[in-house]
């Protein structure tokens, strides 16, 4: 339940505290001052969006702090699903700053705000008279019905496996379009798959056909440079070698003489075996270089197959044209592959489809075999506030789509007058008598304890007497149940409440400022009183106010 509203700086409100209790509370206070900013604070705190004119004080932030005595058993899960720390007695609180920027915080720890609305969304529900509107809306009237239903698992359940489905359907629509699109381009990915297979690429094939080429091309040229360098160190009379064997023969002559030429003839004799290495090398190539004609057509018709395809793909070498044969490969084989996965997807819809439907059947038998009892149960509520003729009927009937609620279509028509037949309520019902017929399903919502606190603003639009003193006897009745808050203008209401508070103005000079008290049991008489006679207070008022409040 609520426990605790503290507000700073918000709208005309300097400081408050309230404290409630459980049972019914109720406020109470003249037009304008401030009743409903209460309740805007509060909706601020559970998330709701924050405005910077909400601000009294711009040189102060606005903090609004709820505290909330909660059940550990129902509320701990829905704090973990929205990664908050829970407490028995949570606090929510808001903190506004001038500049629009706002801070929310749970038990203390930061949070965002929709992790604060979605929990707040759980543990009130705000019902002011504009509400009403809601009675027209057919998520609305579902709601109602799911809730009497106790479908809470049920629709659950339901939701994952439809969420499941739309999943695996997009999936499908996406995967069909792609196919669509590899069907364009197969043929083109399989003609260059073709080239790259025909051409059979190797990597470090270019630079050596290359080198090879250029050996081809430069064979006389080649041949001759060797035939040359050969001659020059193997020639009987001036090559080279022998220049060398007899220079090493001179030195050897006077190594006893001379303590260096033992060295040179060293060194000589290592020249000399190098040179003679070299000869033979300069040789063996000499052998090999030829000048082959169908071997030079053949490297040349195969480097344009290799330049042609880095033309036609814009890379310069071997290993980046391997790169794009290998993604062009892994193209074909997904798409090769779409047949396989569409086939799967297929299945795979069709079996969540089934689970969908199932859950959704489910869904339909619940609600439908409620509607009787919500019938029943809102038709006797209305004749106890004075509507003796009303009908209610509700129909659920099931579409060809399916939804996030299931396939059905939920419809309530109604009638006050026997000799009008059930039609829309907003066609048929007054403005008392929509207010009657919410509470009466209200009712329901707070009868399955959905909410730990209900908040009523001024729902009594349109009644009076006999039917306003019945009205506040149901609100009280239903407050065993649930905490209720209701902001009433009605005394009849008013005196049926375990706590009344009073919301005031006050006024200086420069400013007002709204507050709010608990009223004492002499104050409450008054108050009552001033509700029945206006700001003249009768004393047959004052009579009467008892009264009420013994009833």
């Amino acid at each position: 339940m609520l426990k605790t509203i503290n507000i700073e700086n918000y709208a005309i409100i300097n400081s408050l505290q309230i404290d409630f209790d459980k049972g019914l509370s109720i406020i109470t206070g003249e037009t304008g001052a401030g009743k409903s900013i209460l309740l805007g604070a509060l909706s601020l705190a559970l998330g709701q969006r924050a405005e910077t004119n909400v601000i009294k004080n711009p040189e102060k932030n606005c903090v609004i702090e709820v505290v909330f005595q909660l059940d550990e058993k129902i509320f701990k899960p829905i704090f973990e699903n929205n990664d908050a720390e829970f407490d028995t007695v949570s606090t929510f609180r808001r903190i506004i700053g001038s500049n629009g920027k706002s801070r929310a915080f749970i038990n203390d720890i930061p949070v965002n705000v929709s992790q604060l609305k979605n929990i707040g969304e759980n543990l009130v529900d705000i019902h002011s008279q504009h509400q009403n509107l809601l009675l027209t809306n057919t998520a609305f009237q579902m709601a109602i019905v799911d809730t009497a239903a106790k479908n809470k698992d049920i629709l659950r359940e339901y939701q994952s496996t439809f969420a499941t489905y739309k999943d695996v359907e997009k999936q499908l629509s996406e995967l069909k379009i792609q196919v669509e699109q590899a069907k364009n381009d197969y043929d083109y990915l399989n003609f260059q798959n073709e080239q790259f297979l025909s051409a059979k690429l190797q990597a470090d094939e270019q630079e050596n056909l290359e080198n090879e080429l250029n050996q081809i091309t430069h064979a006389e040229e080649i041949k001759t440079a060797y035939t040359n360098v050969s001659a020059i160190l193997n020639s009987d009379e001036t090559s080279i070698n022998t220049m060398i064997r007899e220079s090493i023969l001179m030195l050897k002559k006077i190594e006893k003489i001379s303590k260096y030429a033992e060295n040179f003839v060293e060194r000589l004799e290592s020249c000399r075996i190098e040179l003679v290495d070299i000869n033979d090398e300069i040789d063996r190539q000499n052998e090999i270089i030829n000048f082959d004609s169908e071997r030079q057509q053949f490297i040349e018709n195969r480097l344009d197959t290799i330049y042609e395809l880095q033309q036609k793909h814009r890379v310069t070498t071997i290993s980046e044209l391997i790169a794009i044969h290998q993604n062009i490969s892994e193209k074909l084989a997904t798409i090769e592959n779409f047949d396989n996965r569409l086939e799967e997807l297929e299945k795979e819809r069709n079996k969540r489809f089934e689970i969908m439907k199932s859950n959704a059947e489910k869904l339909t038998q619940s609600r439908k075999k409620v509607v009787e009892n919500i019938e029943k149960h809102v038709v006797q509520m209305l004749q106890s506030l004075g509507i003796p003729n009303a009908v209610l009927n509700i129909t659920v009937n099931e579409n060809e789509i399916f939804t996030a609620n299931g396939k059905d279509n939920v419809s309530f028509l109604f009638s006050a007058n026997k000799e009008i037949a059930p039609q829309e309520i907003t066609k048929v019902a007054s403005g008392g008598e929509i207010s009657r017929l919410m509470l009466s399903l209200k009712s329901l919502v707070i009868e399955n304890g959905m909410f730990p606190t209900i908040i009523f603003d001024e729902i009594d639009t349109g009644i009076s007497g006999d039917v306003a003193d019945k009205t506040g006897e149901i609100i009280n009745n239903l407050s065993r149940n649930s905490q209720i808050i209701n902001i009433t203008h009605l005394p009849q209401i008013a005196s049926k409440g375990n706590n009344h508070y009073f919301v005031y103005k006050e006024e200086t000079a420069n400013t007002t400022t709204t507050n709010i008290r608990l009223l004492t049991q002499e104050e409450r008489i008054m108050e009552i009183a001033k509700m029945l006679s206006g700001s003249d207070i009768t004393q047959a008022a004052i009579e009467n106010a008892k009264e009420l409040l013994k009833k």
